[in-house]
């Protein structure tokens, strides 16, 4: 198990570092990246001046070793005193999704009615009658919270099915002439783990919530094999540049896993891909384990995730108390808890790392309570649960995580992003244990730090600074949301690096800058340690290096 300890406290030195044993000892070097500040990751303070690299791996540490394994068929590349941390790995993305979301109208921005309007009709006039036009990312709270209706956007897309979503990727909105297609009216029943939002009249508004979007999502003709793969491609091209060497793929689908098992024979993705898969489809994962076993370090497989609630903005994650803004609610479970025991029990026995995402208090603790209960059926392993997101919790779940040994898979952005409106949500005794990052780490919790992109950009250096100062995007919180629950930037970067390995089982192969480590890293134009933690986000990614080779820059 790694020693939280020595982030939280402890020191490092060069000289340590440089003492490692390396690999292929007497191996002349094929690249030596020189002159450089180099932030290992195994402490908070630990640094070097040198790496040097054999194929796919690293192989000597510090300039000394370095050069001393230098010859004339060695690349010597200096890096001018530029800033050197390991590949940072993005733990939860919608990878495909996203992908196919760059070359769709974005929403995000829109702040008022008016113009969430007018760019739905500009992008409906862009495009052939009958064509669905998808893509959103809305976000009803910029003009105040009042909920779209297809009734807004009729009268610009008479001709046009529309099935935009909010930017948490839990609610539809809809046109009549999609719902038309999609066979939903007044008549159509609320399913379980979903809404159909109706006016006063029991119409449906065009707002889906949850389960309730797979309604409409059955009816939207699917991308083709080679759009999702070039989709993807695109994907690739945004993270490399942004210093992201790896993603965990957590969708509820098999697309992205599907298209990268299609792309993988061909060569090098560029990126490493690490699938979770439906846990509803535990034993097709399995079945695929047993047949071809996990994959390789560039796209691997054999863990899964189940989805237990909603989200806060769409006021469907699982609360013990009412919504403050909507007393009529206090969330739903999206999957039957009978379900949930069953499948990670089933799929936890066979072999596979079982995720779980939980938003809410209730869901929190409902989904700790299933994962012990499974742990004790099944026997001591190295089985490294997570829980996606473990954003609202109750006092008694935060010492949960290190006790059970549960990751907590935590994405900053969302904390600067919903601080702006979650008060009106939920309150301030809860939102006191909401984002909990610091009681998180200072528990002895595993955290991994991740995106959910597109919820939020696909961006470490942004969600770092999202983790350092915790100031909402409307420039209301200065001094931080709830800035008791800021981390160091040592915990931070650790948490898209060291961390991010574990949650992924490659903390022997990567997270670290160390001999015998894959060799990927991201070259910085400014060491992070050394500057105002309100211009970190403003730092610029020079070099992105995924197993021995130059991807970006």
């Amino acid at each position: 198990m790694i020693d939280r300890r020595r982030f939280i406290g402890g020191s490092g030195c060069a000289l340590a570092i440089g003492a490692l044993p390396t690999l292929a000892a007497e191996a002349e070097l094929d690249a030596a990246y020189v002159n450089a500040r180099v932030w290992t990751g195994r402490s908070p303070s630990e640094h070097s001046d040198a790496l040097g690299v054999i194929g796919t791996d690293i192989v000597a540490i510090g300039d000394a070793a370095v050069r001393a394994r230098s010859g004339r068929r060695t690349r010597m590349i200096d890096l001018q005193g530029a800033f050197v941390v390991p590949g940072m790995v993005d733990c939860h993305t919608h990878f495909a999704r996203a992908s196919l979301m760059l070359s769709r109208p974005s929403l995000r921005d829109a702040d008022t009615p008016a113009e969430f309007v007018r760019r739905i009709g500009a992008a409906a006039a862009a495009l052939p009658k009958g064509q669905w036009l998808e893509g959103g990312n809305w976000d009803a709270d910029r003009w105040g919270g009042e909920m779209p209706t297809r009734q807004w956007i009729d009268a610009v897309t008479p001709d046009i099915p529309v099935a935009v979503i909010r930017y948490d990727l839990h609610m539809l909105l809809l046109n009549s002439l999609a719902l038309k297609l999609a066979g939903i009216d007044r008549n159509t029943p609320d399913v379980p783990g979903g809404v159909i939002l109706r006016d006063a009249r029991g119409e449906p508004t065009g707002v889906l919530k949850d389960a309730a979007r797979d309604l409409a999502t059955r009816a939207i003709p699917r991308p083709s094999e080679a759009q999702v793969e070039a989709a993807i491609r695109r994907g690739i091209t945004l993270g490399l540049s942004k210093g992201v060497t790896q993603v965990h793929n957590t969708d509820v689908d098999w697309e992205t896993h599907d298209a990268l098992r299609r792309m993988r024979p061909r060569g090098e993705t560029d990126i490493r891909f690490y699938s979770y898969t439906p846990i509803a489809d535990w034993e097709r994962a399995v079945a695929l384990v047993k047949a071809e076993g996990r994959g390789d370090d560039w796209v691997r497989w054999g863990a899964c995730k189940a989805v237990y609630d909603g989200s806060l903005g769409s006021r469907t994650a699982l609360f013990y108390e009412p919504y403050l803004d909507d007393p009529s609610t206090h969330g739903i479970a999206v999957t039957r808890r009978s379900d949930l025991r069953e499948w990670i029990g089933e799929a936890d026995k066979a072999g596979l790392q079982v995720s779980a995402h939980a938003i809410g208090d209730e869901a929190n603790d409902e989904v700790l309570d299933v994962m012990a209960e499974v742990a004790d059926a099944n026997g001591m392993r190295d089985r490294r649960f997570r829980i996606e997101h473990a954003q609202s919790l109750s006092k008694a779940a935060i010492p949960r995580f290190a006790k059970q040994n549960v990751i907590a898979s935590v994405q900053p952005y969302h904390a600067i992003d919903d601080g702006r409106w979650a008060i009106r949500r939920i309150g301030e005794e809860r939102l006191t244990r909401t984002y909990a990052f610091h009681s998180l780490v200072a528990s002895g919790a595993h955290v991994c730090l991740g995106s959910d992109w597109p919820v939020a950009p696909l961006d470490p250096i942004i969600g770092i600074q999202a983790a350092v100062l915790r100031e909402t995007l409307d420039g209301k919180n200065p001094g931080g949301w709830h800035p008791e629950q800021r981390i160091s930037l040592a915990q931070a970067l650790a948490g898209y690096t060291r961390e991010a390995a574990y949650a992924g089982f490659m903390d022997k192969r990567m997270g670290i800058i160390a001999p015998g480590r894959l060799a990927d890293f991201v070259v910085l134009d400014r060491d992070l340690f050394a500057i105002d933690p309100e211009t970190i986000a403003q730092t610029g990614v020079l070099r992105t290096v995924v197993g021995g080779k130059q991807r970006f820059g």
